[in-house]
């Protein structure tokens, strides 16, 4: 937790989307962001590192997410459904967001690293 900034992640491995056999696997990710303090935050920009299990590394930056700057106040939190796809039936992905608080207080929210994985058969 960053300045009382909590951040979830669950990802699901698209199927209908992937074609292991041309190596790209899809994968959608659900971020949840919850404010835990006391003051209001926007998030200004994102930060992605991903990587695959080749050692392939995605760096992606940008404003917002999904075209938004959300404002989030204290005991609320925000949510939104993103994807990505990697080269590897298995891969990670880490990052942070930009954000200001309503003092003007610029922090990075860190995004601890996530799991990209094909659900295993175990027999």
């Amino acid at each position: 937790m960053t300045n009382h900034i909590e951040i979830d992640v669950e990802t699901t491995y698209l199927s209908s989307e992937s074609n292991p056999e041309e190596n790209k696997y899809y994968f959608l990710y659900t971020v949840l962001i919850k404010n835990n303090g006391d003051k209001r935050t926007k998030l200004l920009s994102r930060h992605w590192v991903i990587k695959d299990d080749n050692g392939k590394i995605q760096d992606v930056k940008g404003e917002g997410v999904i075209g938004e700057q959300p404002e989030i106040k204290p005991g609320e939190e925000f949510q939104y459904t993103s994807g990505t796809m990697i080269e590897t039936s298995f891969g990670t992905m880490k990052g942070s967001y930009h954000m200001i608080d309503d003092e003007d207080n610029y922090f990075d929210a860190v995004i601890p690293e996530f799991i990209l994985s094909v659900p295993r058969v175990i027999h």
